[in-house]
């Protein structure tokens, strides 16, 4: 299905759980150069249920797994649905879904992310294209990160894109190859403790910018083994749960100084994944908008140039990136690298269902 213009609706779910977000987006090709135009755009965000659910599901049983996978994709479907018909789309080319990420473990071949089953086809009555992390982890990889080659093909003229969701991730080209890592946890963690604030996030990082900083805590942080690690390195909420928050639950400190230690850890941690501190740093993600964790990235990245796009560009981009990542799938075209991820080869990832 190689032609010069395809018009997608590209759909994520991130750990965050802010919710869905979904963008319809023409994409182009001519002559090897990509362009895209986001037309319309959308974060469906899930009630407090669907929260809980999501949160514990790392915990759940395998045929509550299948349960909750059935039920995610009626509902995941349901939203596509009412975004195409809320903006009258018509003759899409394919529906490109990430699905929503329950369990990561690559070390042990495996990963789900659910709402990804054949019937989404025909719940939606569209072509989609999903489940692009499973072959990834078939080959030797770590599933994980998958938006570098996006990156690679869309925002080429940044040395670094870097994004600030649920866990914070980079990519750039380093010897010639196209190289992509997860640095750290940080709204998993940031909206965690906002959420015991009452609050649904820290609004531009205000709670945090008024705590004070535990040494003792920040130094067990970076001393934590994922940071002595070499890339290709990804993270799951396994991490979180399992390593991160004990940790910091050991301490007894106000949330405040508790947020305000995790952001101070994220900037440090990001100033350290990044090898040339004199170039280019193209940030997405909802992380953008925590005007105090941008303030101490740049505190420790004095001489980086920050670049933080338009809102649909810095909300939608993941959603924008799987949904070329299902048109490189439609052409067949390669669309994980394994430079990135680890795996055996470079490959083309995804699951196709007919409607």
């Amino acid at each position: 299905m190689k032609k010069e213009s395809y018009n997608i609706i590209g759909v994520m779910s991130g750990t965050s759980l802010d919710g869905v977000d979904l963008a319809q987006i023409q994409f182009t090709i001519k002559n090897n150069h990509w362009d895209f135009e986001i037309i319309h755009s959308e974060t469906v965000p899930y009630n407090y249920a669907w929260i809980s659910i999501l949160k514990n599901a790392v915990t759940f049983s395998k045929e509550a797994l299948e349960e909750l996978n059935h039920d995610y994709t009626l509902l995941l479907s349901s939203i596509i649905n009412e975004f195409v018909n809320k903006h009258q789309i018509k003759e899409l080319d394919a529906v490109c879904s990430h699905g929503h990420t329950i369990l990561h473990q690559p070390q042990i071949n495996y990963t789900l992310q659910i709402g990804n089953l054949p019937e989404i086809a025909k719940l939606t009555q569209q072509t989609v294209v999903c489940n692009f992390r499973v072959q990834d982890v078939q080959l030797g990889g770590q599933g994980a990160p998958l938006v570098p080659i996006g990156d690679q093909i869309l925002f080429s003229n940044y040395h670094y894109c870097m994004n600030l969701g649920g866990f914070s991730n980079v990519s750039f080209e380093e010897n010639g190859n196209r190289i992509a890592f997860d640095i750290c946890p940080v709204n998993t963690i940031l909206n965690y403790y906002a959420n015991q604030l009452g609050m649904d996030y820290d609004n531009k990082g205000e709670n945090s910018r008024n705590g004070t900083v535990n040494i003792e805590l920040l130094n067990e942080l970076n001393s934590l083994e994922f940071y002595q690690l070499k890339h290709p390195k990804s993270l799951g909420f396994e991490f979180v749960k399992e390593i991160v928050l004990p940790l910091m639950e050991e301490y007894e400190i106000e949330i405040k100084d508790k947020l305000a230690t995790f952001t101070e850890h994220i900037a440090l941690q990001t100033a350290l994944a990044l090898p040339n501190k004199n170039s280019t740093l193209f940030i997405t993600g909802g992380g953008a908008y925590n005007d105090y964790l941008i303030e101490r990235i740049k505190n420790h990245l004095p001489e980086m140039k920050i670049i933080i796009p338009e809102p649909t560009i810095l909300e939608y981009k993941e959603a924008l990136i799987f949904g070329l990542l299902g048109v490189l799938k439609l052409r067949e075209e390669v669309n994980v690298l394994g430079s990135v991820t680890g795996a055996k080869k470079n490959h083309s990832s995804g699951f196709v269902y007919s409607k």
